[in-house]
């Protein structure tokens, strides 16, 4: 590359500005040229051209040719495609990054996700982006820690994996002709992996995969307890409400999540895990700033919190048309093609979702009573009181009411695992009873289909209430139901048929100009600020690129 020569008419005080557009768009630093600077350098009092300070650094930061990320990702599916997807987009958007991936397998992965998860990773994998698996523990020591609770478990099986990446970390930084690292990035369940890169010298960086405003409420939760001494597992069962960073009404109590009301380990767990939020060099949420403009504004506000980046929607994509499907899948998409356009309501709830037979028998009864088409994806729950994600039923007769697969076989199809981007891709699907799983809303926004609230564990009441109320994106069936044995013991009230159907009804009705017709109108205008946002110069593309300034220049900085 020739060199930048000043130019001779500036008396060596600013360069030649024509050549530094050229020199920045050999390098695509864009944002530079448009005057969208690192938080880390000052942009001069000249606002037509940047110093020579700043093109020194932009030239220093080209020295160094590459540099390479590690991700952590958390067990489980829902955590595992948001991270590699959003790897793959930064690989994609500049060449000098690389990323490589540590996997850590729980003990009870099902087959299905095994699978699934080796054709995703398998799929994706490149040049620049790689996949380690890292060693598993004795059988022994898993064993006793899955006897613990669960919030016990995912935080000891975090910390048990330490020398692991340990290990392959130093092996990455001893390998001949290896990039540099420039640090870590981890999701917030493998936050103590910060102490590993701090080891290093590394910076640490979050990949946050559920909402701004819910990570509002975590670092909220952080202020709560350590400024204002607050114990918020006290509202466990009241009807209290909480003001809360990051949303615009008071959230009520009944739709905290049940780990962060767990006085015996749930709560202080996840307290950590913000404390540790608040130490790292920014966080990356899968969001975009058209739909939650209020908590990203709240937070970029907060100086106390870390820079936020809004990266999303990062989904799980619909598989390549050249791709050979399993059976099971062209069976359901053979299906909804002969259905018409936006009469099907779909039901899925998660890969850990899954309810008891008498609820199963609710849902049944409601769909039936409806006439609505359906789609609905069931799964058998794991044995009560184990940690482990629903199976297939061997028969579904042996859960449904006697005769429903019968009478319902005209309009309904019962399934087991769905491909839930690809259906909700389908021209045939008008509505979405979902669990609301962050990952689930964002592809149903995409989609541009709206939902039925019907959360079931984790932080889905409080995405649940925040598209009810805050957004007006969703219609409710039972934004406050819990089923979490995993932090709540208590059996969950049985939600009935007629007040399942009441909210398929809501969801599908068509025509006028009903409360439903304002939220699918909503939906389909976000629908479309969703695909804006990750093109050139929307809000996401841009916030990535500013994410990947900072990251190269904290790694070059002195």
């Amino acid at each position: 590359m020739t060199s930048i020569a000043k130019d001779p008419k500036s008396n060596g005080k600013t360069p030649n500005f024509l050549l530094i557009n050229n020199f920045l768009d050999v390098y695509k630093l864009e944002p530079f040229k448009q005057g969208k600077y690192p938080r880390s350098i000052s942009k001069n009092n000249n606002n037509t051209c940047p110093s020579w300070s700043i093109i020194n650094t932009v030239i220093e930061m080209k020295k160094a040719a590459a540099a390479e990320l590690v991700f952590i990702p958390a067990p489980g599916m829902g955590h595992l495609v948001s991270t590699v997807e959003m790897a793959k987009q930064l690989i994609g958007r500049d060449h000098r990054l690389s990323i490589t991936v540590l996997i850590m397998k729980t003990p009870f992965d099902k087959l299905k996700v095994i699978s699934t998860t080796q054709s995703l990773l398998l799929k994706a994998a490149e040049d620049r982006l790689k996949f380690v698996h890292l060693a598993q523990d004795d059988g022994a020591a898993v064993a006793e820690l899955r006897s613990k609770s669960p919030s016990y478990f995912m935080w000891e099986f975090v910390n048990m994996n330490k020398q692991h990446v340990r290990d392959h970390v130093t092996k990455m930084m001893n390998s001949t002709g290896s990039s540099p690292l420039a640090g870590f990035v981890v999701d917030m369940f493998c936050t103590p992996m910060m102490e590993v890169a701090a080891e290093f010298g590394l910076p640490t960086y979050a990949f946050f995969t559920s909402s701004c405003a819910f990570l509002g409420f975590l670092l909220h939760l952080d202020t709560l307890t350590r400024d204002r001494n607050r114990d918020v597992t006290e509202l466990k069962d009241s009807d209290a409400e909480l003001e809360v960073p990051g949303f615009v009404n008071p959230v009520p109590a009944k739709a905290l999540p049940a780990i962060v009301l767990h006085k015996e380990g749930g709560s202080s767990f996840m307290l950590d895990v913000a404390k540790r939020l608040r130490e790292t060099k920014g966080i990356m949420v899968n969001t975009f700033e058209e739909l939650e403009s209020y908590a990203v504004k709240r937070l970029a506000d907060d100086d106390m919190v870390p820079p936020i980046y809004t990266v999303g929607p990062v989904l799980y994509p619909v598989k390549d048309e050249n791709e050979e499907e399993e059976e099971e899948v062209i069976q359901i998409m053979r299906w909804l093609d002969d259905q018409p356009p936006s009469s099907v309501v779909f039901l899925c709830f998660g890969s850990m979702g899954s309810f008891d037979g008498e609820q199963v028998g609710e849902i049944a009864h409601a769909l039936e009573q409806s006439k609505h088409r359906f789609l609905w994806s069931v799964r058998q729950p794991p044995p009560k009181g184990k940690v482990a994600m629903p199976s297939e039923y061997q028969d579904l007769n042996q859960v449904l009411p006697e005769g429903f697969l019968e009478r319902t076989a005209g309009i309904g199809k019962v399934i087991g695992w769905a491909p839930q981007v690809a259906v909700l891709s389908h021209k045939a699907v008008g509505g979405f009873v979902s669990h609301c799983g962050w990952n689930s809303t964002l592809e149903s926004l995409w989609c541009g289909v709206p939902m039925a609230t019907w959360p079931i564990y984790a932080e889905q009441q409080m995405n649940a209430f925040q598209l009810i109320r805050e957004l007006g994106l969703a219609v409710d069936i039972k934004f406050d139901y819990r089923r979490d044995m995993r932090y709540d013991s208590t059996k969950p009230k049985l939600v009935t048929a007629n007040v399942i159907e009441n909210g398929i009804r809501k969801l599908m009705e068509n025509g006028g100009k009903s409360h439903t017709e304002e939220i699918k109108q909503n939906v389909k205008e976000m629908s479309e600020k969703s695909k804006i946002a990750i093109k050139e110069g929307g809000s996401s593309y841009n916030s990535i690129q500013h994410f990947i300034e900072d990251v190269i220049l904290n790694v070059h900085s002195p």
